[in-house]
């Protein structure tokens, strides 16, 4: 608080939330689809977000692919929120959390695949494996990397 002293954040018991999100696919030929997603969210803490995302995997052989993807996020700060040391002691509801700030993210990477219908290494329920990358950045100062393996079982 503004004057020095600590308390844990206090946040409504209650959040009504609104989402909508479209996904519209485009499949360009054979071996390129275009997967975009569109969302935005608004709630009754006065956040409001937009996410797009566009993703386009490509088909090198019947059973490889690779896909490169972007993500981009934007969100307004709730009205309960302050940086640390910016409350006063008489707001009912306060949070210093940056997960509630006024932000903006971008996150890209890639994927590679690899399916086969008869399955992988011998075994028919295995049927494919993904590995990905992501490399994500916040306006808030938040970086990181991201390593995600995918096993497909039948």
């Amino acid at each position: 608080f503004t004057n020095g002293s600590h308390k844990v954040e206090n946040l409504p018991d209650s959040r009504l939330k609104l989402p909508f999100g479209v996904r519209l696919n485009y499949f360009a030929g054979d071996r390129v689809i275009i997967r975009t997603y569109y969302r935005y969210y608004q709630d009754n803490w006065d956040l409001k977000a937009h996410t797009f995302e566009i993703e386009t995997p490509i088909k090198i052989t019947p059973f490889f692919s690779i896909s490169p993807f972007y993500r981009f996020y934007k969100q307004t700060g709730v009205k309960y929120f302050a940086p640390y040391q910016a409350h006063a002691l008489t707001e009912k509801y306060y949070t210093s959390d940056y997960d509630l700030s006024s932000l903006s993210s971008n996150m890209f990477g890639a994927g590679i695949r690899y399916a086969q219908p008869g399955g992988l290494m011998g075994i028919s329920r295995f049927n494919a494996i993904e590995l990905r990358y992501g490399h994500y950045e916040r306006s808030t100062a938040l970086t990181s990397n991201i390593i995600t393996l995918l096993a497909k079982l039948k």
